[in-house]
């Protein structure tokens, strides 16, 4: 799962350059994305991701020192971005208290559940996981929690897909309906720049929405991976690699935009 993305991802949608200048110094653009926990975990996940890629495309040999130094390197970065899951479980818990769930349907408030819940628990236990790596408790657990993990991470993006395909027909229907204003509009020969400036933001959003189902879907390809360890023609190494690689990207580029 990326550890960092689904509690912001599951959260409503907002044009990310409704509130932020569009021309910001790079330098304190910079500044504030790496102030945030989610930015410095995007760069480690984008690092870890593409060394798995070189390391199970098999391009350097395995005899190679600089191969085991890629090994190691990943590894640490794997632990390292564990550390930053420390409490994080806090952000579904206080999604479900803010998500207004008397107010949803009952098929809203049971997918917010299941994503909201899933992505928690997942949270949750892989602060033991980090704990049973790191040497405090018995690595004996780890195995088992790790199972436990990927199960809650891959029902919590079923709930999150779920939701998110939701929306995303919600964005298309007001997209249409927009155009038929325009339409009108041009018709009649009256003004529809307001119109256009909305459906610019309509389109950004639901380019947005596509990329997060995108995310999610190659999150949930890494989680089921774990879940059968491996076995299975679309959960070999260098597929797992890309789909990690390919979530970090859309990741990193999403808080980019917001921060």
């Amino acid at each position: 799962m990326d550890p960092s993305k689904a509690s912001t991802a599951l959260a409503p949608s907002k044009s990310s350059t409704d509130s932020k200048p569009k021309d910001r110094d790079f330098l304190n653009h910079l500044e504030a994305y790496l102030a945030k926990r989610d930015g410095v975990d995007k760069l480690l996940k984008l690092s870890r991701y593409a060394t798995k890629i070189i390391l199970a495309s098999s391009v350097l040999p395995e005899t190679l020192p600089l191969t085991g130094r890629l090994k190691s390197f990943e590894s640490s970065v794997g632990l390292s971005r564990k550390a930053f899951r420390l409490g994080k479980f806090v952000q579904d818990v206080n999604a479900l208290r803010n998500s207004h769930l008397d107010s949803l349907s009952r098929e809203d408030l049971i997918l917010s559940v299941i994503a909201y819940g899933g992505e928690g628990l997942y949270y949750f236990v892989e602060q033991f996981i980090w704990l049973a790596k790191s040497g405090l408790i018995d690595p004996k657990q780890s195995r088992s929690l790790q199972k436990i993990s990927a199960w809650a991470e891959f029902i919590g993006y079923i709930g999150s897909i779920s939701l998110k395909f939701r929306d995303l027909k919600m964005i298309l229907e007001d997209e249409a309906c927009l155009a038929s204003t325009i339409e009108i509009a041009i018709s009649r020969g009256d003004g529809y720049k307001e119109e256009e400036q909305r459906m610019k933001k309509l389109k950004a959003k639901k380019l947005m929405k596509k990329l997060s189902i995108v995310q999610d879907l190659a999150d949930g390809l890494m989680a089921l991976a774990d879940i059968r360890d491996g076995k299975g023609m679309l959960f070999g190494p260098l597929w797992v690699a890309s789909a990690g690689l390919l979530s970090a990207v859309i990741s990193t580029h999403k808080n980019w935009l917001s921060c």
